[in-house]
């Protein structure tokens, strides 16, 4: 449809991720198509295209259930900044939702001023941190009660409620396809056999990204950490919510150096779903 910047606002599919590669690469992000794969098999890619057709702009939008949804992948070409194409491919995606949907979002600085014009408030925080050379520090790994398997198919129904606790929605469908994407997935039991916690290893072009990492508690989330990073050739990236700051400082012993932090906003509410204190790594930004 033509958009009121005068572009035509589309909905993009799989035939266009080169283009969306190449657009992310313009501005230094990284997503590669095991990555966009995994937004279009759960959410939806709006963007802009000249007459020619070429794709200048993208947003995404991730919904879970009927609680939240999250809005990420907002980029728009340097040559056609100024026209509006951001705020019109992010209102796209909030108007593809209920307004009864807490719609949530992970904000560049520059981003910021824009999704606060369009009735988005700052909640919390989230931290990136970077590791070129990971190195354990911690004594729960000797004589550990933790048992850690790869999660399988028949690990789901609990990772999939544990989860659900951590975030305050039911994210089954992203979690069948990031599962699917991830070079490692675990699982950490206690004796008793009860789930204690479940994490991801998404190998990118760039870093390979520890994410969702969800624990009962700080001992058993450092435990993952360990086995999904122990011996990794390569930089590692984790982004940990502002709630879990003795964990940030458990990364930092690990060599792990937080590079930024971003402000998690949220529309159409006045807080996140209830979410138990579980999430110590999120997905990625884009999933929130």
């Amino acid at each position: 449809m033509q958009g009121q910047t005068g572009f035509l606002l589309d909905k993009l599919s799989m035939q266009d991720i080169p283009e969306l590669i190449d657009l992310s690469a313009s501005i230094g992000w990284d997503y590669d198509t095991p990555e966009i794969n995994t937004i279009m098999s759960v959410g939806t890619i709006y963007g802009h295209r000249t007459e020619q057709g070429d794709i200048i702009s993208s947003a995404a939008i991730i919904p879970y259930d009927n609680k939240l949804a999250s809005i990420g992948m907002v980029i728009v070409n340097e040559k056609y900044r100024g026209y509006g194409l951001g705020k019109e491919l992010t209102q796209a995606c909030i108007n593809s939702v209920s307004n009864e949907v807490t719609i949530m979002l992970i904000a560049t600085k520059e981003g910021k001023p824009l999704y606060e014009r369009l009735g988005f408030q700052t909640v919390t925080w989230v931290h990136k941190c970077l590791s070129d050379n990971y190195k354990p520090h911690s004594p729960v790994y000797e004589g550990s009660d933790f048992c850690v398997l790869p999660l399988t198919d028949i690990h789901f129904e609990k990772v999939h409620e544990l989860d659900e606790s951590a975030v305050g929605a039911n994210r089954g469908p992203f979690l069948k396809s990031r599962i699917q994407q991830a070079k490692q997935g675990i699982v950490v039991r206690g004796k008793s056999g009860i789930l204690l916690g479940y994490g991801l290893g998404i190998e990118g072009p760039i870093n390979m990204i520890l994410g969702p990492i969800v624990a009962i508690n700080e001992d058993v989330a450092s435990y993952i950490i360990h086995h999904l990073a122990n011996g990794y050739q390569g930089k590692i990236r984790i982004d940990v919510p502002d709630e879990q700051n003795s964990f940030l400082n458990y990364l930092g012993q690990c060599g792990f150096k937080k590079v930024s932090q971003a402000p998690v906003m949220i529309k159409n509410s006045n807080q996140l779903p209830i979410r138990k204190n579980l999430l110590y790594g999120i997905a990625a930004q884009i999933f929130g």
